[in-house]
């Protein structure tokens, strides 16, 4: 009987800990980057008061959007409350640069979202050019693997709409981009390429030159604890010792502004 309860007993704990995994790991993983409210990063995300506990967004906020159904099985995807920050931001930005284009989702978004003259540019890969993507030995293999399957894609969600006059998709590994065309040159980066160290090093390092006086600069995946995220977070987390970044909170997105 008490071999019975104590199977029991281990059965219930194993249950709760894949259950509260997540829980678990944030409570022993405490992360080194400072948490901002979305309000505090730009006016239009400043909320309208209807009654004492209703709060609403203002007309700047509201944002022409969609769903993806889970049969496409798109990795990495940004959630909704993602989806409207960038989106949001976009409204306000003449010129945008994406680092990791996967299924095209927030381009669509970005591009749904931005002023009509405004452009867009990319970058991915062919399918034919995943054995470009080399891994360091300091490389995150999860990361590594999933940079791969994200770079399956050569039609996109914006594909044949309307918007898709102002994007330009760049096929080209973005360790071998060259950045010095485009000094200066950009309102918003978003960068959600490749999640290997090296490549998200390589990434904000090009992006930081991009990126006009007062633009912005997002990054996804900041998510202490979740192993396909580490090499992101160990980059960002030495970043931010020398320069004022911030996650977003409720999000994995973290927020530059140069």
């Amino acid at each position: 009987m008490k071999f019975l309860l104590i199977i029991l007993i281990v059965i219930n704990l194993i249950l709760f800990f894949l259950l509260k995994r997540k829980e678990l790991k944030s409570f022993f993983i405490k992360q080194k980057i400072e948490k901002i409210d979305i309000s505090n990063i730009h006016k239009s995300f400043l909320l309208i008061k209807h009654s004492k506990n209703l709060y609403g967004p203002k007309d700047d906020a509201l944002i022409k959007s969609f769903n993806i159904s889970p049969n496409n099985k798109i990795i990495g995807m940004t959630s909704d409350y993602e989806a409207w920050i960038i989106s949001t931001l976009s409204k306000f930005s003449n010129s945008i640069f994406e680092f990791g284009t996967c299924s095209g989702k927030t381009t669509f978004l970005m591009a749904l979202n931005s002023p009509k003259n405004s452009k867009i540019i990319s970058l991915t890969l062919k399918s034919e050019q995943i054995s470009l993507i080399e891994k360091n030995s300091n490389d995150n293999k999860i990361a590594h693997r999933n940079a791969i399957s994200e770079s399956i894609y050569e039609k996109f969600l914006f594909s044949g709409h309307e918007v898709e006059n102002k994007i330009t998709v760049l096929f080209e590994n973005s360790l071998n981009f060259n950045e010095q065309k485009f000094l200066e040159k950009f309102d918003l980066i978003f960068i959600d390429g490749g999640h290997t160290y090296s490549i998200v090093k390589n990434d904000t390092e090009k992006a930081l030159k991009m990126i006009k006086k007062n633009g912005i600069i997002l990054w996804h995946d900041y998510v202490p604890g979740k192993t396909s995220s580490k090499d992101i977070v160990r980059y960002l987390e030495e970043f931010s010792k020398k320069n004022k970044l911030y996650n977003i909170r409720n999000t994995s997105l973290c927020y530059f502004k140069k």
